[in-house]
């Protein structure tokens, strides 16, 4: 009798020694990413939060002693004021010209670059180029070297034809911003797209091919029907990046002309006008678009591996 009560008191403490040996491992494995961590918290998460506390306050920079708690005030303000109103009206419609216009240059770019020709590698490097230029040089680049009415190519070109030299900045300023960012953003659409044309089935193509289809219904019944998640991913990382763009409205028009989209109103509201909780309430809307359109993104990456897996 006392060795069988032995025997399974033995083994309890055997794995009761061996849990937190494992545990221990678990933990040690886990180390080396906690100052990566921490660092990410201290740097990206606790500025959030004194951001949405700050938020709740009616706190001018000029008079500081005078903030007091408003509640959602600020954010009623953000949603119901003329000029903030506007400001995300012009976000709206910055992000959705500039992402529909490269996205369909992406595309049309991308199947170019599908195809076998002389130069190919270069072609694909000088038309990845615009993507890794600093966003304040390429506002810079736009507004100076293409807009300038004295001594802008646009204007040179026109002169040489003997067309007109119209001032491009002061009457299409908001086509002005978008240029520049459509210039900016067509080359990622276009790798997105790339990677998309270049992992279809080749053999459902060819089999297309022998029953007689053409070059328009292959790319009608097969290609864009397989880009669809392509096409969804291109869109929602280019709208997360675009809703929070502040560069080329700030170099090019300096949110004049109503072009001041959502971004740089935040940027007016808090260095300008000093008003932090006002600037707060704006920033935290911002990042709440961002987070909603990043989920529907992280769905869309999430779906493409779960394809790809079950194709291999």
């Amino acid at each position: 009798m006392t060795a069988t009560t032995t025997a399974p008191l033995a083994g309890t403490s055997a794995r009761a020694t061996r849990q937190p040996s494992a545990r221990l491992r678990a933990w040690a494995t886990r180390a080396p990413l906690l100052p990566a961590l921490v660092f990410m918290i201290a740097v990206t998460q606790l500025p959030f939060v004194a951001t949405l506390v700050i938020s709740f306050f009616d706190w001018n920079a000029l008079y500081p002693k005078a903030r007091h708690f408003t509640g959602v005030d600020n954010y009623r303000q953000v949603l119901t004021d003329a000029d903030l109103r506007h400001s995300v009206w012009t976000t709206v419609l910055l992000t959705v010209a500039v992402v529909l216009v490269s996205l369909v240059l992406g595309l049309a770019l991308a199947l170019l670059l599908d195809r076998r020709f002389p130069g190919r590698g270069a072609v694909r490097t000088l038309l990845i180029a615009p993507f890794l230029v600093v966003p304040v040089a390429a506002a810079l680049l736009w507004k100076h070297v293409l807009y300038n009415p004295e001594y802008g190519l646009l204007n040179g070109l026109l002169h040489y034809v003997g067309g007109p030299q119209p001032d491009w900045i002061s009457n299409t300023p908001l086509l002005a911003v978008e240029a520049s960012l459509v210039w900016q953003w067509t080359p990622f659409m276009m790798l997105i797209l790339l990677a998309g044309l270049q992992s279809r089935d080749q053999q459902q193509i060819e089999a297309a091919r022998v029953d007689g289809a053409g070059d328009w219904q292959i790319f009608v019944h097969l290609t864009l029907p397989h880009l669809r998640r392509y096409l969804e991913l291109g869109a929602l990382l280019g709208s997360i990046y675009i809703v929070q763009n502040f560069d080329a409205v700030f170099t090019i028009t300096s949110g004049g002309l109503g072009t001041a989209n959502l971004p740089y109103t935040v940027y007016q509201s808090f260095y300008q006008a000093h008003e932090n909780g006002l600037a707060s309430a704006a920033g935290v809307l911002v990042v709440i678009g961002s987070i909603v359109i990043a989920t529907f993104a992280l769905r869309v990456v999430s779906s493409l591996f779960r394809e790809e897996v079950s194709r291999a």
